[in-house]
């Protein structure tokens, strides 16, 4: 390790305490911003970022809004002949779900055996703290230009974003995009995501009837549209559990082997559950479509009676996969469904949205300069990964800058447990990603 470096560890280890202490702060800010009565909230944590940035002296801070939840943009002027690095992550977070099933309270930061426990905790609050530990590292005063680009409604699918870019659009112009949202490959050991699975969804009606009808005086002849969903959803898979939807393309995967235990152990798939689909583990999580039901609206069993339902829907998610088009792929799921109607059911197919897969290309000084820094902070080389969840902006990004390298990075590690009950935050991965990005600043400098 060089001089340079080893200055750099020592202040990155100094700063590290602080870091954590905003970041306990932050996770303590109740950000949702799916749910509506959250909405203040959303703002206080847009604030605190803000607030953050402009203790650490960066000039130009400020909260925008662009018809959607409050975004963060802030810059620290380039030196003389430096390139710009967009750093982002987002400070809105999922719902809690049944608060009761979590060991502590969701929105009180509670550190048990080396994770910090909390929503927010690691998707995406920690990307905010690695960001803040690498400014504080140069005392505010980082050897490239920096933008800050604090998202405020990544949980929902980033409505605005592209207005967003649109109306922003040379603020955010930058060399390198430093995206840290992703996973890692494991507790210590760092990655960077090279693919991206993309997003469509969709909510299925089924009608069969103009009323309710007696199950006993009608069973038999009429079809109820609850089977009928269950009949049409049963049509989204084959036998082995591969997508049965046509038109939807995969992609080649890495040669990665994921161990059966150690997939067992962060799935926490019960015993006797087979797995969906055939090929390798990473191909099925990150290089293939899958298809999900989130949601049945029906008769629900504390209300039921013998009554066949005249109507039911469905939300469905298709995950696509890198190469393929989200929109295209949309389609084809609403061709299935329109078409496969059991019983001749009427159906009908409302749109949902879409967010497009992503292929991020790794070659150049620039890339090889980032994989130095990860291996110098890590003390080992990073695995190249996929990721079966979406990162749409990654595609935006590339298409509003053409030019520029855009870099995927994590904090998470595959028990991190982001949109779950307990979601927890790796602290000494939390540590050295910090110094990672550090690193990856200085040698980013010409």
């Amino acid at each position: 390790m060089s001089h340079d470096d080893a200055a750099l560890v020592s202040k990155a280890q100094s700063v590290f305490p602080g870091v954590l202490k905003d970041l306990e702060m932050l996770v303590g800010i109740e950000s949702v911003s799916s749910l509506p009565e959250k909405s203040g909230d959303v703002l206080r944590s847009a604030q605190a970022v803000g607030q953050l940035l402009a203790e650490i002296g960066c000039p130009d801070v400020r909260v925008i809004t662009e018809g959607g939840q409050p975004a963060v943009i802030a810059h620290f002027p380039a030196p003389e002949g430096q390139p710009t690095v967009c750093l982002y992550a987002h400070h809105d977070v999922q719902p809690t779900g049944d608060e009761s099933l979590w060991s502590s309270d969701p929105f009180t930061p509670t550190q048990r055996d080396g994770r910090l426990y909390g929503r927010g905790s690691s998707d995406d609050k920690a990307g905010i703290a690695v960001h803040l530990a690498a400014l504080r590292a140069f005392d505010g005063k980082p050897p490239v230009g920096v933008t800050l680009f604090i998202e405020g409604e990544e949980e929902i699918g980033s409505p605005s974003l592209r207005t967003i870019i649109e109306r922003h659009h040379d603020e955010l112009a930058s060399d390198v995009f430093v995206i840290c949202d992703s996973y890692n490959w494991d507790v210590d050991a760092p990655a960077f995501t090279r693919t991206l699975r993309g997003l469509a969804d969709c909510t299925v009606e089924v009608r069969t009837l103009d009323h309710a009808l007696h199950s006993g005086a009608m069973g038999g002849i009429v079809p109820d549209a609850l089977t009928s969903l269950c009949r049409l959803i049963a049509t989204l898979h084959d036998e082995k559990g591969n997508v049965a939807i046509k038109g939807l393309k995969s992609s080649e995967a890495p040669d990665l082997d994921y161990p059966e235990d150690r997939l067992r152990t962060e799935s926490g798939i019960l015993d006797g559950v087979e797995w969906l689909g055939e090929g390798s583990a990473v191909s099925r999580m990150w290089n293939k479509p899958a298809v999900s039901v989130l949601a049945i609206d029906a008769t629900s069993v504390a209300n039921a009676s013998n009554t066949l339902a005249p109507v039911a829907s469905a939300k469905i998610s298709l995950r696509v996969a890198p190469g393929d088009d989200a929109e295209s792929a949309e389609d084809a799921l609403v061709r299935h469904l329109e078409s496969h109607a059991p019983f001749g059911a009427q159906v009908t197919v409302t749109r949902g949205e879409t967010g497009q897969p992503g292929i991020i290309g790794f070659e150049g000084p620039t890339c090889d300069a980032a994989f130095d820094a990860f291996r110098t902070a890590w003390g080992k080389d990073p695995v190249f990964i996929g990721c079966g969840g979406s990162i749409p902006m990654v595609a935006d990004f590339q298409q509003a800058f053409p030019e520029a390298t855009v870099l995927v990075t994590a904090v998470a590690d595959p028990d991190s447990r982001p949109h779950g009950i307990d979601e927890s935050q790796h602290l000494g991965d939390l540590e050295k990603a910090c110094l990672a990005e550090t690193l990856m600043l200085a040698r980013l400098a010409r």
